[in-house]
């Protein structure tokens, strides 16, 4: 594969996961596994992760919105960062989100699939 068409492939692929991330609505999650399956790439959560951490700023993107998986039914904050952690946490809070005591996101309540 070229050169340039290695990165087109790759702008595809993470505009598609950014079409998805753009239709997340306020107050609700998905995760990187989701967020993969609904761009039509399942399996593709480590790519959907690479997406997310490099969109630029000026795609206004609610990154918040994905978050890793914890646990069957839950959700959690994946950013290592403490800093960028806790603004994704409070990001999610302010619309809404409500985290159990060990940091878990009800995925039964504030999960998102589209219709």
């Amino acid at each position: 594969m070229s050169e340039d068409s290695e990165a087109e492939h790759i702008a595809k692929l993470y505009g598609d996961f950014y079409d998805v991330v753009r239709r997340i609505p306020k107050g609700r999650v998905l995760t990187y596994g989701q967020l993969a399956e609904l761009a039509g790439r399942p399996g593709a959560a480590r790519a959907a992760g690479a997406a997310m951490r490099c969109a630029p700023e000026t795609l206004g993107l609610p990154w918040q919105r994905v978050i890793g998986k914890k646990s069957k039914g839950q959700g959690r904050v994946s950013i290592h960062d403490p800093i960028g952690g806790a603004i994704q946490r409070q990001l999610l809070e302010s619309e809404g989100v409500e985290f159990t005591e060990a940091g878990g996101v009800p995925l039964g309540v504030f999960g998102w699939l589209p219709e």
